[in-house]
């Protein structure tokens, strides 16, 4: 079925995602940087403003020359300028327009009565006294203020920030003003144009963070790429499917992960399909049976209506017995366990009692393990009963059975030797298979079930069952089951098992 189509990937989007990241980031610390920047020049121009009124009364002499192109705008200091030594308000203006050189970026201009009067005649800053908007401006704020006015006025020579000193003299109708002003923009372009660079470097390192986050992006999600696909490739009728973890990451392990599911999903359709094929091949026999009597019984013949029913009943009864036992070895192989600690002692005495009561055989429990283990009593108890049950079953009458239970460093171990025929190894694989005997043939009743239960129990507790020979002749099935602190061993699928027990036998 085709996948709906998504307006963005998951790749687009954690791509965006850090891009975006990646922008706002650039963006704070670029805007930062320029408020701090412009702060701080704006600061030093309010200083170079300030100083204008200290400078106005102590002015440098022609012999301590110009300011240095770098540096504050004024010369240094030598020369007081007392406005008592002047005759009227503009010859003072004038001796200090004169004398006080504007440094670059920097302009000056005396204001006499509202008109400019005065600039400096050096080329070092650059000429305000044409400026109407500046001049006029500043004389309303004087006008206004009364006193010294520092402000910033936007013009056609750019944005200026002036100091405007009003200059009055006792005896002189005349008002005059000293004006300084610097250009902001100036000032401010290596500013501008450092973010300039900023905002290219920032644009060239986003672009970069875009090509590489790209394919890191596609790389971290080619094994949800390949998870997808092999999910779409799963089937009922090919679960072969798998991925290859690559690296240690929490990807990899999703990917473990996944492949252990597929794993246990495939171990679980194949025993299902087992089962069915057996089951299929074992109603067989019973509904051949009944039908065929049932075909050839003569209705008018009250003896041979007796002898069909009495075969049709057994057969039944057999295939309830089945069902029963299909549907136990499916609850066992299944989840349905419950696990609790269990005393090995008190289950061994429990199921030594339990079979003393089997005719036909002299029971006996040879040792009783101390110690506990973990597991669902319930389970291991109907286990080591099949077994003995078994073992009376294929051992001739009136032959002793022993059971009984150890625990050691390897785990614990549940056992029952008879001393009957005994299995041939060369069988032995084949007995744990469900409808199967060793030699292939019923000789007593039952569903061909009962070991391939047990050894369902076995492996659901992380442990096993095996058949090996008693010492004098017979049969000896033990049921191994590791401790608590004993790792389990990985799943086997079915069809794993068929194989290897093939190639044991």
């Amino acid at each position: 079925m085709a996948r709906a189509t998504r307006p963005l990937s998951a790749r687009t989007r954690i791509l965006g995602a850090i891009l975006a990241v990646a922008c706002i980031g650039l963006a704070v610390v670029g805007s930062v940087t320029f408020l701090v920047q412009r702060e701080r020049v704006l600061g030093e121009v309010r200083d170079r403003l300030t100083a204008q009124v200290a400078r106005l009364h102590t002015v440098a002499d022609d012999d301590a020359g110009a300011a240095d192109a770098g540096g504050s705008g004024t010369a240094t200091a030598s020369e007081p300028l007392d406005i008592d030594a002047f005759a009227s308000v503009e010859e003072y203006l004038h001796a200090a327009v004169a004398r006080l050189v504007p440094a670059r970026n920097e302009g000056a201009v005396a204001i006499v009565d509202g008109k400019a009067r005065f600039k400096p005649s050096t080329l070092s800053g650059f000429d305000i006294s044409k400026n109407e908007q500046l001049i006029q401006r500043v004389v309303d704020d004087v006008e206004r203020e009364g006193e010294t006015v520092i402000g910033t006025v936007a013009t056609d020579q750019g944005s200026l920030r002036y100091i405007a000193i009003p200059v009055t003299m006792a005896g002189d109708t005349q008002t005059g003003i000293y004006v300084r002003a610097v250009d902001l923009g100036a000032e401010l372009a290596p500013v501008t144009a450092a973010i300039a660079t900023y905002s290219i470097a920032a644009v060239a390192v986003l672009i970069a963070i875009g090509v590489v986050g790209w394919f890191v992006a596609g790389r971290l999600l080619s094994p949800i790429r390949d998870l997808r696909d092999a999910a779409d490739a799963v089937t009922l009728d090919d679960l072969s499917a798998r991925l290859s973890p690559q690296g240690n990451d929490d990807i990899s392990d999703l990917t473990r992960t996944v492949n252990s599911m597929l794993d246990r999903l495939e171990g679980s359709v194949d025993v299902q399909r087992q089962l069915l094929d057996d089951v299929r091949h074992e109603l067989k026999t019973p509904i051949t049976i009944v039908r065929g009597h049932l075909e050839l019984m003569n209705p008018g013949d009250a003896a041979d209506v007796a002898s069909t029913r009495q075969i049709s009943m057994a057969e039944l009864d057999r295939l309830t017995r089945l069902v029963d036992d299909i549907d136990l070895l499916a609850a066992v192989e299944g989840d349905g366990l419950t696990m609790t600690d269990i005393d090995l002692a008190a289950l061994t005495a429990r199921v030594g009692g339990l079979v003393s009561v089997i005719p036909d055989h002299v029971w006996s429990v040879a040792a009783y393990a101390e110690g506990h283990i973990h597991g669902d009593r319930d389970r291991l108890l109907q286990a080591w009963l099949q077994l003995a049950d078994n073992a009376a079953k294929y051992t001739p009458a009136g032959s002793p059975i022993e059971l009984g239970s150890r625990l050691d460093e390897s785990g614990a171990q549940l056992w029952v030797a008879d001393h009957g025929p005994g299995i041939p190894p060369a069988l032995r694989h084949r007995i744990f298979r469900r409808f199967d005997r060793a030699h292939g043939k019923r000789s007593v009743g039952g569903s061909g079930l009962g070991l391939a239960i047990v050894d369902a129990i076995a492996k659901g507790h992380g442990g096993l069952c095996a058949v090996t020979d008693t010492p004098g002749g017979g049969a000896t099935f033990t049921i191994s089951l590791p401790l608590p602190t004993t790792e389990l061993p990985a799943p086997i699928r079915a069809g794993d098992v068929v194989l290897q027990r093939e190639a044991a036998g």
